[in-house]
Formats: structure tokens, sequence, C-alpha cells
């Protein structure tokens, strides 16, 4: 038995039957005995349709009324996805980012995380729950939401797998690993098995999209293998770690 952080973006948890689907792998995962906490993202395009929604009402929005208003987006996609694993005879709950105990600092809109308070995440995986926590939020000392800007849903995994002291940790995307360019530019990219943080780094400065620079910064200072693989099929990704 393993325990495993899995992480499904915007695109994996697209529509009904994506999140269908992202239910049934992550049973397949629990039906060999795994315990799992898995993050999601708003699904694709409601956090952009969010902000314009706000821009249209207020030229410059409050930010932390911004905080409260696409933290939703995440709070659709846990229910649903919980929904969907109890459709099929997996005992699941779903977390905001404030209930699995992610306390950030005072920034809205761009909240670092300070700490992670485990102990509800332990009594329901004990208790045999697969646990639907939602990306790129968190609360601050004053009980205010907080998001924690782009690439929150991967950095929220990497710190959650560091917080309980994951096996794995597994990042699904739409790509299913880290090339050595865009494949869907460059048609010869290969697809790398292993890299290492400093290369992803470099990546991402680089302007590759499959990873935020301070998610991989995170799973470098406390140490974090993590694979990058597709949610769309079974194929091995790219697993990143020190050299």
């Amino acid at each position: 038995m393993a325990r495993i952080v899995q992480k499904y973006g915007g695109t994996s948890v697209g529509d009904v039957d994506r999140i269908k689907n992202v239910a049934a792998r992550i049973k397949a995962f629990r039906d060999e005995g795994n315990q799992l906490v898995v993050v999601v993202s708003a699904r694709s395009g409601v956090t952009n349709e969010l902000i314009a929604r706000a821009k249209a009402i207020h030229p410059n929005p409050p930010e932390r009324e911004m905080d409260q208003l696409l933290s939703i987006g995440e709070q659709e996609t846990i229910a649903l996805t919980a929904m969907a694993l109890e459709a099929i005879g997996v005992e699941a709950v779903s977390y905001t980012g404030a209930q699995a105990g992610i306390f950030t600092d005072k920034a809205h809109t761009k909240a670092k995380i300070k700490t992670i308070d485990a102990r509800p995440l332990e009594k329901d995986l004990s208790a045999g729950k697969v646990i639907i926590v939602a990306g790129f939020q968190g609360i601050n000392d004053d009980g205010h939401i907080t998001t924690l800007g782009r690439g929150g849903s991967d950095l929220t995994a990497i710190a959650l797998a560091a917080a309980i002291k994951a096996d794995k940790c597994e990042i699904y995307t739409d790509v299913d690993g880290v090339y050595t360019a865009d494949p869907r530019v460059v048609k010869n990219a290969r697809k790398l098995d292993e890299i290492s943080y400093d290369e992803m780094l470099e990546l991402a400065s680089a302007g590759s999209k499959v990873m935020q620079s301070r998610s991989v910064e995170f799973a470098a200072k406390y140490d974090v293998v993590f694979e990058v693989r597709s949610s769309f099929n079974n194929n091995p990704g790219t697993i990143v770690k020190q050299e």
C-alpha cells in the first residue's frame, strides 16, 4: 500500500465526462489498496470567466474579493469529483484549502504557504476515504480565503505530499511528460524519462508551461519527488527529482 498525492489540472476535469474518467482512474488506484489525496483545479475556462465577470463589474477589483470569487472554481470541482467517486462506490470527502489545513501568509492573489496542519487529512485517510482537496487556495491567520497565484494547484499537491509524507506525487496534465521542447510546436521533441529539479527550473524560466518555478522550488526544498504524466492515457511520465 502506498500513500499517493495526485493533482488533476483544469483540462483533466473540464467537463462531467472528464470528471467521471478521473474518478475511474482514482478508483483503480484505490482498489489496489492505496491511500489517496487528490488535488483538483477549477474546470478549464472557469477561472478566466470569473475574472471577466469581476472586471465587468469593477475595473480594479479588491484582491480580497477576488480571492473569495476565484476560490469557488476549485470548490465546484472538488464536490463534483467526490460525487463521481461516491457514484462508483468509493467513499470520498471534499476539502477546501482551509479545511485541508493549508495556512498562508496574508498576501491576497499570490499567497505563500506557511504551514499545513495535516491532522484532518490523516484522520480521513485512516478511515479509508479518498480526500479531494481544492488546489490553489488556503486560509490566512485572519480567517480569510487566499489564493496562491499561477500554478497554485501544483504547489498545493507538492506541499500536501510533503506534509503527509506521501510515497508518490503525480501531476496529471494534458501532456504525457516533460519534453525537450513543446511537442505541440516542435514535432521531433523528445520526452524525458527523468529530469532534475534544476533542469526543470531552467525550463520554467525559459517559458515552459509544464510547471511554475515556485512549485519546483518547493519540491526541491522538501525533496518531494514527483511525476508529470497525462490524465488521458496510462503511459509513464517524467520523474522530477534531485540529480
